[in-house]
């Protein structure tokens, strides 16, 4: 089971990095030729939001079917801290990129609220991209390429 969740969470990051990329891309774009915010960027958009949560959920699932969940009760709190690898896996790449998922959300929910055209985009582009941001700051480029 471990290893299908793996699998399909390195080919599914594919998928959504490249969304989330177009998105974050099309949101700067509008925001600096200063165009409507139409159906298209809509829908990008949304699919950067549907593809990164659905990345997350296999992400979560894949967490708690890890070998390396084991590491918590063979190294405790202060093991897990001190060995670099397992830090990146058990810590730091699913808390910073939930910390992504949840900046990604924010921006969605704030184009929403928004009148003006201009303002749709800037929300859209500031805070994807800072979530790619921290997406690919996290991603143990050494196990997955």
């Amino acid at each position: 089971m471990y290893s299908a969740f793996k699998t399909v969470h390195s080919y599914w990051a594919y998928l959504a990095l490249a969304i989330l990329i177009i998105a974050s891309i099309n949101a700067l774009i509008g925001m600096s030729t200063k165009k409507d915010f139409g159906q298209r960027d809509l829908r990008i958009s949304l699919f950067g939001l549907i593809f990164s949560h659905i990345q997350l959920l296999i992400g979560l699932i894949l967490y708690f079917v890890s070998p390396w969940f084991a590491q918590w009760s063979a190294l405790g709190m202060g093991g897990v801290m001190k060995d670099a690898q397992t830090r990146l896996y058990l810590v730091e790449h699913p808390f910073t990129n939930i910390i992504a998922i949840v900046l990604i959300t924010m921006g969605w929910s704030m184009h929403k609220r928004q009148t003006e055209e201009g303002k749709k985009f800037s929300r859209i582009g500031i805070f994807y991209n800072l979530g790619l941001l921290l997406i690919l700051s996290r991603i143990p480029w050494d196990a997955w390429l």
